[in-house]
């Protein structure tokens, strides 16, 4: 049975224009980190075995989204490990902007059972939105690849 996914991808010639979407910013926020992970591998195969904690900061909630993707990403980059569940605790305004708390699931990259499909270079804040209205949250982003 297929899974449910809250993203989509839009046209766009070079890059990964993504829009992912939700009942609030937490959910559209986690679809995003979704789609991010799916445009690299299958997420289907990828075991939420290991449980990480995630939290950033931002000025405003684009440049939280950013600070989201780019986290998770460069967690990939760094400890070679893919996620494919993503659970966001919080969203919260503070005095300075606002702050993300999550926990991100994955396991480490396995080339015999981890397909590769583009490799993700970064987030961009390019064409960047963040739509929000009573029960529905969009996000736009481009992935640089």
């Amino acid at each position: 049975m297929p899974v449910k996914r809250g993203f989509k991808y839009l046209e766009h010639t070079a890059d990964i224009y993504v829009e992912a979407y939700g009942r609030d910013l937490a959910e559209a926020f986690e679809n995003a980190a979704s789609a991010l992970f799916e445009t690299m591998t299958n997420i289907d195969d990828v075991e939420p075995k290991a449980e990480e904690s995630v939290e950033v900061e931002a000025e405003d909630k684009h440049a939280l989204l950013y600070s989201w993707l780019e986290e998770i990403l460069v967690r990939f980059e760094l400890n070679n490990r893919l996620y494919s569940k993503f659970k966001i605790d919080e969203i919260i305004k503070t005095g300075l902007g606002y702050r993300l708390k999550a926990r991100i699931y994955g396991e480490e990259f396995d080339e015999s059972k981890h397909i590769q499909k583009v490799g993700v270079k970064a987030v961009t804040y390019h064409r960047m939105e963040i739509n929000e209205s009573p029960g529905r949250v969009t996000v736009k982003f481009i992935l640089d690849i």
